[in-house]
């Protein structure tokens, strides 16, 4: 996996050194806002995708949040494409000042993934989970019990960025993906999964706990 690292994650690099070479044109040719503006956008594309160490809590048995963010959705849901049953659903919106870089909410073997495109709604709203573009992973525990994680891109966000391949086998809180500039990750469990996220709360990508798989 990539990013695992580095304290900037490596799809960022275009951009910064963009940023900074526009800088040092602007800067030779002595025009002061333009060489201030571009350096205010490089030292933001260092922030955007800044890949900072994470710790997971010890228990074994906690779901832990694949992104940073704000919890805008908790509750039940029906799931068609892999469950066909009603599941529980936790959605994390990440604006662009939080770090973007994806984590494992629960150790597992990757058994499916997809790729669908489609809409670029603000990533907050519900319809987003539905018609955004889109990319998800579905792993399998050593329990046999299944979640699923689906990145969505949002208004800004234009670029799904996923490492895992069928047959990956993940840890809790390996770094295993990133969206660009906005977006959003929801993530699917059984309904026996105790969940202790609360609607509104902030989430630590890597650290806080979703709930606990029983």
């Amino acid at each position: 996996m990539r990013n695992q690292n580095q304290p900037v994650a490596v799809e960022g690099y275009p951009f910064i050194a963009l940023f900074a070479f526009v800088t040092l044109v602007f800067a030779l040719l002595g025009w002061a806002f333009f060489t201030i503006a571009s350096l205010l956008l490089t030292f933001f594309a260092i922030y955007f995708f800044r890949n900072p160490e994470r710790h997971a809590p010890t228990d074994p048995q906690a779901i832990i949040a694949p992104a940073d963010g704000k919890v805008v959705f908790v509750g039940p849901v029906r799931e068609e494409r892999y469950f066909q049953a009603e599941v529980v659903k936790v959605s994390i919106f990440m604006s662009a000042f939080n770090v973007h870089v994806n984590r494992v909410p629960f150790s597992g073997k990757v058994v499916d993934i997809f790729y669908n495109r489609g809409e670029f709604f603000n990533a907050s709203l519900d319809k987003a989970s539905l018609q955004n573009e889109q990319a998800g992973i579905l792993l399998e525990t050593e329990g046999g019990q299944r979640l699923l994680v689906v990145q969505i891109a949002g208004l800004i966000a234009r670029r799904i960025v996923s490492y895992p391949v069928i047959g990956d086998l993940l840890r809790r809180g390996e770094r295993y993906g990133l969206i660009r500039f906005g977006s959003r990750v929801d993530i699917y469990f059984p309904t026996e999964v105790e969940v202790i996220v609360r609607l509104g709360e902030r989430t630590v990508a890597g650290e806080s706990v979703l709930g606990y798989l029983r």
